[in-house]
């Protein structure tokens, strides 16, 4: 019969707190992104938990590291240019 692995906890504690704090935090309304708190209000659900694991990654509680971006596709700056019709 084959062993099966026992596997421990993914996140701590600590970082389960953390997230839970950013969560009470965004139903009141007082939490914000950017550095320092000094962008937006976060209105959105899974921004309040990265913001969470964020803030538990930097007090060094057990949260595995962020995934790294795929390349995917880059956003170019400028406009589009149409064609002009031409009578």
């Amino acid at each position: 019969m084959a062993t099966r692995k026992k596997s421990g906890r993914k996140y701590g504690k600590a970082a389960g707190k953390r997230v839970e704090s950013a969560m009470k935090r965004r139903k009141k309304g007082t939490l914000r992104s950017g550095r320092g708190g000094k962008g937006g209000k976060v209105k959105s659900r899974k921004q309040a938990i990265a913001i969470g694991l964020s803030e538990a990654r930097k007090k060094g509680a057990k949260v595995p590291s962020k995934r790294k971006s795929s390349g995917g596709r880059k956003k170019t700056g400028g406009r589009r240019k149409r064609a002009s019709k031409r009578k």
